[in-house]
């Protein structure tokens, strides 16, 4: 499979590409962030549910009570939360650039700091990949430090991928660490192939609008 011309290839072998998401036309950071919260309060409610079927006498009424408040509190974690989400997406400028790093081995997601800009980064790889090996720790140091957070997933421990293309996103899931990994419209075939490539075969797969070229 070619290499898309959005993605680079180092001279450690390493596939480097950067991806530039529109917060507010993509809405995968704000579902994630949703989830999270709902799953807080459901979790919240079904304690609660389970302390008052101990101790109330009147169950079905506490039960109708107790959902009604976690309810309530749920809708409104969630409104709080996209509010958030945007008043955040205002203050970055509408701009979440990532830079990611894939071999063999698994695949890094860097988030990189407010005011990176994309073009930069692209200069900083194009940099990497024509760069002799005695200097790639000096050319890739400035990307490094570039880096605000960071999350690395090991192919090795995959249990499930999930890939959306419509909202350019794969999701490579592993026990305590969920990375999710970006590529443009262009890239996102290859990326997306390479992972399963690389990712052993017993783990899950779920694609929704994507047909991959073969599966192990």
């Amino acid at each position: 499979m070619n290499t898309p011309k959005g993605i680079y290839q180092g001279q450690d072998g390493v596939y480097r590409w950067v991806y530039e998401m529109n917060l507010y036309t993509n809405p995968t950071i704000l579902l994630l962030v949703l989830k999270i919260f709902f799953w807080i309060c459901f979790g919240l409610w079904v304690f609660s549910t389970l302390l008052q079927a101990c101790d109330s006498v009147d169950f079905l009424d506490a039960f109708v009570s107790n959902t009604k408040f976690f309810g309530i509190i749920t809708l409104g974690f969630l409104a709080f939360c996209t509010f958030g989400y945007y008043v955040y997406a205002l203050i970055v400028g509408g701009k979440y650039c990532v830079l990611f790093e894939m071999d063999a081995d698994g695949v890094m997601h860097k988030q990189m700091q407010k005011g990176v800009k994309k073009a930069r980064l692209i200069g900083a790889i194009t940099s990497l990949a024509g760069a002799a090996s005695g200097n790639l720790t000096t050319v890739g140091t400035g990307i490094i430090a570039a880096a605000k957070t960071q999350m690395y997933s090991s192919f090795a421990g995959v249990k499930s991928v999930e890939a959306y293309p419509k909202r350019h996103v794969i999701k490579v899931n592993a026990p305590m660490n969920y990375n999710q990994v970006y590529a443009d419209a262009g890239d996102f075939d290859f990326v997306l192939q390479y992972i399963l490539d690389h990712i052993p075969q017993r783990v899950s797969r779920k694609y929704t609008g994507y047909r991959p070229q073969h599966t192990p």
